[in-house]
């Protein structure tokens, strides 16, 4: 089957004709432990549909098989709004997470951080940028012009309260639907953190269209000033990680968003 960062994805069946899903790393990154440990937070902490994980260990990922394709009605994107909405109820005391998690197979760091526009400059922004610039897929002087937009970050973004769960990757091959409903949301980056940050990214890959953010904002108003300025502000993180994976046309969504911002 189609898979993400993370291993070989296939469809197994049991002796008695069960369809599982089976994840296998055989290069030894030994995260797939991660991506079920996600997994379980979600179906233990929050009534997102996600799969049930049977088996978790860092070489081995068992789910039920969940039927569905990643072709969206108006009635879904509006189910997948509610369903966010919700999951976006789920709250901490500050930002970050219990434990690292993963976006893709990268790396997320998550120490419990008080201050939002701290925790998006240091653990998003500033640590994708210097991934991307690692792996010499972003230049020197782009990593300079991120910096300095770090430099300004709370005055662009202010401090949102609470800090609220997110899936973290939602795009369209993430997310399962049958008919109106949603069946599933697959391979979590989650975390605690300003919620529009997961708007932003659904926007950037247009992941649902505008069924979606009409009821998302129905059942949770977004504040003013999203859609004209922190939108493209928080896509910067998702921007960056896919320059550290893929360069080539993401650096220069990168490149304009920094110069939008001025910097």
């Amino acid at each position: 089957m189609g898979g993400g960062c993370i291993g070989e994805v296939y469809k197994v069946e049991l002796e008695d004709g069960s369809p599982l899903v089976a994840k296998v790393d055989r290069e030894g990154g030994s995260n797939l432990d991660r991506e079920a440990y996600m997994l379980r937070y979600l179906r233990e902490k929050s009534d997102l549909p996600v799969p049930e994980v049977l088996h978790g260990s860092p070489e081995l990922l068992l789910m039920p098989f969940v039927e569905g394709n990643s072709r969206f009605s108006g009635g879904a994107e509006r189910h997948a709004a509610e369903l966010l909405a919700a999951l976006h109820g789920t709250t901490a005391g500050a930002y970050g997470h219990e434990r690292d998690t993963l976006i893709g197979s990268l790396g997320q760091p998550n120490p419990w951080t008080e201050s939002w526009a701290d925790f998006f400059r240091d653990r998003r922004l500033l640590y994708a940028a210097r991934v991307a610039h690692g792996a010499r897929r972003l230049p020197d002087e782009d990593l300079r012009r991120v910096e300095r937009l770090a430099d300004k970050l709370g005055d662009l973004i202010g401090e949102p309260n609470p800090p609220a769960l997110i899936h973290g990757d939602v795009w369209g091959a993430n997310v399962l639907a049958s008919g109106d409903r949603i069946t599933a949301f697959l391979d979590p980056a989650i975390y605690h953190a300003d919620p529009e940050i997961e708007l932003a990214y659904i926007s950037l890959f247009d992941s649902f269209g505008d069924e979606f953010m009409r009821r998302y904002a129905e059942v949770r108003p977004i504040r003013d000033g999203f859609f004209e300025g922190r939108r493209d502000l928080y896509s910067l993180y998702p921007l960056l990680v896919h320059t550290y994976y893929f360069g080539g046309g993401y650096l220069g969504s990168v490149q304009r968003t920094l110069a939008r911002f001025g910097v």
